[in-house]
């Protein structure tokens, strides 16, 4: 079997920046947010985003698009600090179908409108891309439509250079303990890229709201043919107590070396997550596959 090499891969991975830079920040419209998703969303096309939540944490769990230090931090995202984003001066509220207990409140500070990315039954790439191409119309933003055209050119590359793989399936997983962990299934963002690059996911059960949890480390027993990728943020006592678990090192992942660890990603994110995902996924593969 002829898997590609990791120079094909980082040519494929060069090729998708050699579209034009995003859109600087619209100055003309200050937009503020309370959901994880829309904030990646509205940093990735160029907004001029002046107030979100949880910027420190989600500095260190999305790691991408950058948060500018001019964003002012509304803490947490189930209790915001209201009178933060009054000072901020939003136009407008971007919320979602997690936050909308909060749209009253909002209201009272600026117009509020409302995406949904993950809702029961729906693909969330699909309403990734909706959501991002009517926030990019809303401001006027040319960059949505290009981060939209460009990640799917990229994922279509992937899916060309994964097709020369070993073909196994892969389940996507976050550690919670050592005995238990977090599964994505084929309705996370994670899921729906796995589809798009044309690999299967081992998950094949049901999930609530994209994942399921707390999963009995002992199933992954049950997929001994599939690669363990593994998204942080991991606790990392788990980490070190599966190092020396009898168990974790019998399974057949472990023992031939068919576990990956990615960067960390937002979990419930939005098409940069997605892209995010595919980038470490495809490059992880590749360096696995070319030993």
């Amino acid at each position: 079997m002829a898997y590609f090499s990791r120079r094909q891969f980082l040519a494929g991975a060069a090729a998708s920046l050699s579209v034009p830079a995003y859109s600087r920040a619209a100055e003309s419209v200050r937009v503020a947010t309370l959901d994880w998703a829309l904030l990646e969303t509205l940093l990735a096309i160029g907004a001029n985003v002046v107030a979100a939540t949880e910027l420190r944490q989600f500095r260190e769990v999305a790691i991408t698009p950058d948060v500018p230090a001019t964003t002012a931090d509304l803490g947490l995202r189930g209790t915001p600090n209201f009178e933060v984003l009054r000072f901020a001066r939003p136009d407008l509220i971007f919320n979602s179908n997690f936050y909308a207990w909060a749209d009253e409140r909002i209201r009272g500070v600026a117009p509020v409108e409302s995406h949904a990315i993950y809702k029961p039954g729906e693909s969330p790439f699909a309403l990734a891309e909706q959501a991002t191409l009517a926030i990019g119309e809303r401001l006027q933003l040319a960059a949505a439509r290009q981060l939209t055209e460009e990640l799917g050119a990229r994922l279509d590359r992937y899916r060309a250079l994964l097709a020369a793989g070993d073909g196994r399936p892969v389940i996507p997983i976050n550690l919670g303990d050592a005995r238990h962990f977090r599964v994505f299934g084929s309705d996370s963002m994670f899921g729906e890229v796995l589809k798009h690059v044309g690999l299967t996911n081992a998950w094949q059960a049901q999930t609530s709201y994209s994942a399921a949890a707390p999963v009995g480390i002992e199933i992954l027993a049950s997929m001994p043919d599939a690669w363990i990728v593994m998204i942080p943020p991991q606790p990392a006592d788990a980490l070190a107590t599966l190092a020396t678990s009898n168990f974790w090192n019998a399974l057949p992942a472990v023992r031939e070396k068919r576990v990956l660890m990615l960067g960390s990603i937002n979990p419930y994110g939005a098409l940069p997550a997605a892209g995010r995902f595919a980038d470490l996924l495809a490059e992880g593969l590749t360096h696995a596959w070319n030993g």
